[in-house]
């Protein structure tokens, strides 16, 4: 009888074992991710202001931070604050909690000190961008085994690439060129998946795995490391399926360009405005169209000869140019004075950018400008700048990307609103509005006080479609301006 109760006292144990929950796989939930979040901001100091509060969700517009949801929860999957100015030490148990984070993005800034373990060995990290920081130490050990991308370029790391990068089975993408490594390149890297591979100016010694001889010699100089004598390295093969879209090479800063939509029409007829002015009155202020800038402010490094977009109130900085030169680019077309491309970044977002080619302007000018942009273009048919960059010999504007397409193909391509006819009306409205917007950038450069201006080829295929059938300007590749129906056109960028 006693063993009886003996045995029933043990099954009754192991069966309200069976009924207690089991510890979850990522214990963490929102709140525990706005903990996390809030801790960093603290901790980390940042020159540029973050809105993230203590009674506000992370998924609702703060700064740098995705959310989606992940096991029927909404949590953090990505932090991205690129060249925003974080500098000091890498706290632990902040990002490091994150325990959904998929993207962890702070490149550009002037972090120091050791890389957080805790945080390159969460499991769900995929994508680490840490470049251009000022890190030290050793690279851990631990890091995740599923990380697709891993950039610590630029940095003050020291020590040997750790052999464990071969449990990555899934990387693609290593970048660890300009910091102080040494040892040799382990061999055991896996090379099943790697498409792009940089260890350059280290200092490695050794022997070239031959695994990774198809790689350019680039990804090798400045180290101590030989290729075999008879091995002439190639690019390597890119994997089938890949995209055949182009890149944004380092070198091509001019490749980068911008869609032609109303916030570039905004710019460019202010930018005329401007200039026109100062053709009139060339003993006013520095540079200006005719000629390069001879202000003294040009002869300093200014934001967009440091590798910075500007960008405009209300425009969180969640990308930078070395962004936009990785970033795989379609080209949308090409004008007399420029190329515009849709520019797909790495976590997905689309941008459109525009070289202006043959716009010669002192950077004093064009600041001027940009300002009064940013300014002016508070207002529902023209679709504002987003960011911009400046260097002597390249200018560059950023815009939100659309898909819809412009109102051209809204009547003729694809029969309006799900294959059917536009209505009189809603054609109506769309007219209106773009006459609203015409009317408010030519009062904006009465404003200035640079005389009326004459739109040409004004035209259903030069408005861009934004959510909600708003139409946007947008001035065409053989788009101009002139100051009068009399006076010599001048002609301006187009897409």
């Amino acid at each position: 009888m006693k063993k009886i109760s003996h045995l029933f006292a043990f099954t009754a144990l192991l069966f309200l074992c069976l009924l207690s929950p089991l510890p979850r796989t990522t214990a963490g939930d929102l709140r525990s991710d706005r903990k996390a979040l809030l801790n960093f901001g603290t901790s980390v100091p940042h020159t540029r202001r973050l809105n993230w509060t203590s009674n506000g969700s992370p998924c609702n517009s703060w700064i740098g931070i995705t959310c989606a949801r992940v096991d029927s929860l909404t949590r953090v999957i990505a932090v991205r604050l690129p060249a925003v100015g974080l500098y000091g030490s890498f706290p632990a148990n902040t990002i490091g909690n994150l325990d959904a984070l998929i993207t962890l993005s702070l490149r550009s800034n002037q972090l120091a000190g050791d890389l957080p373990p805790d945080v390159l060995s969460l499991p769900s990290l995929r994508h680490i961008y840490l470049q251009h920081n000022n890190f030290s130490g050793t690279i851990p050990s631990s890091l995740s085994p599923n990380l697709v991308a891993l950039d610590l370029s630029f940095n003050s790391l020291t020590g040997d690439i750790p052999k464990t990068l071969q449990n990555s089975t899934q990387l693609t993408r290593l970048k660890l060129q300009s910091n102080g490594l040494t040892g040799n390149i382990p061999s055991a890297l896996n090379v099943t998946q790697l498409q792009q591979l940089n260890v350059s100016y280290n200092q490695l010694n050794g022997s070239i795995p031959s695994t990774l001889q198809t790689f350019p010699s680039s990804s090798f100089v400045g180290n101590n490391v030989h290729l075999p004598p008879r091995t002439r390295p190639t690019v390597p093969q890119r994997r089938k399926g890949v995209t055949k879209s182009k890149k944004l090479s380092g070198g091509s800063v001019a490749a980068i360009a911008v869609s032609s939509v109303g916030g570039f029409f905004l710019a460019m007829a202010v930018l005329v405005c401007f200039l026109k002015k100062k053709q009139r009155k060339p003993e006013e202020g520095v540079g200006g169209v005719n000629g390069r800038a001879k202000g003294k402010g040009d002869e300093k490094p200014n934001e967009g000869e440091k590798n910075k977009l500007v960008f405009f109130n209300g425009y969180a900085q969640s990308y930078d140019l070395e962004d936009l030169l990785r970033a795989s680019a379609e080209v949308l077309g090409k004008g007399r004075y420029g190329t515009s491309y849709k520019a797909v970044l790495e976590d997905g977002t689309a941008v459109v950018v525009k070289r202006l080619k043959e716009l010669v302007v002192g950077k004093r000018e064009f600041e001027l400008q940009m300002e009064i942009v940013g300014k002016m273009s508070h207002h529902p048919n023209v679709l504002p700048l987003r960011a911009y960059y400046y260097s002597r010999d390249e200018k560059l504007l950023v815009f939100n990307y659309f898909p819809f397409g412009n109102f051209s193909s809204l009547l003729h391509g694809n029969k309006g609103f799900g294959g059917n006819e536009v209505d009189w009306e809603t054609r109506v409205n769309i007219c209106l509005g773009a006459a609203r917007g015409i009317a408010h950038i030519h009062c904006w450069c009465q404003w200035r006080q640079a005389g009326p201006r004459q739109h040409k080829v004004v035209k259903c295929a030069n408005y861009i479609r934004t959510p909600g059938m708003h139409l946007g300007l947008w001035i065409g590749s053989h788009d101009e301006l002139s100051s009068s129906p009399n006076e010599e056109l001048r002609r301006l960028p187009g897409s």
